[in-house]
């Protein structure tokens, strides 16, 4: 595990670092290709440069956050910010559904708006995949 999200993990309640563990594993596998590194204080992936999914401690909550999450068409992610960004959030481990999570993985590698460039876009996002 990289060591600065083992580190995030670790600082994490015994349940939040259940959920926590879990995510990085199943992310990890399925996003073998992807670079994942502790990004505005939580773990993100890329797929060449462009965040595809993260995860965040909440108040009250672990967020799975996917970027471009709006366009996977899933009615268990609800819609999150301006943009295309979508999440899910657990309380408890048990609340993950590994099949959902597999699904949402694969499409976060079909499916991308391009991140990477929205600054120098002045906010627009164009599709890529």
């Amino acid at each position: 595990m990289n060591p600065e999200i083992q580190s995030y993990n670790d600082s994490q309640n015994i349940e939040d670092k259940k959920i926590s563990d879990l995510l990085y594993a199943e992310i990890s596998s399925c996003l073998i290709e992807a670079e994942n590194k502790i990004w505005h204080r939580h773990p993100v992936w890329f797929l060449d440069g462009n965040p595809i999914v993260g995860y965040s401690k909440l108040k009250d909550s672990v967020r799975l956050l996917f970027w471009s999450g709006q366009s996977f068409e899933e009615p268990a992610l609800q819609n999150e910010g301006n943009f295309k960004a979508a999440e899910a959030r657990y309380t408890a481990v048990t609340q993950i559904n590994l099949d959902d999570l597999r699904r949402w993985l694969e499409k976060s590698k079909d499916i991308q708006w391009d991140y990477k460039n929205i600054v120098k876009r002045k906010g627009v996002l164009i599709r890529l995949k």
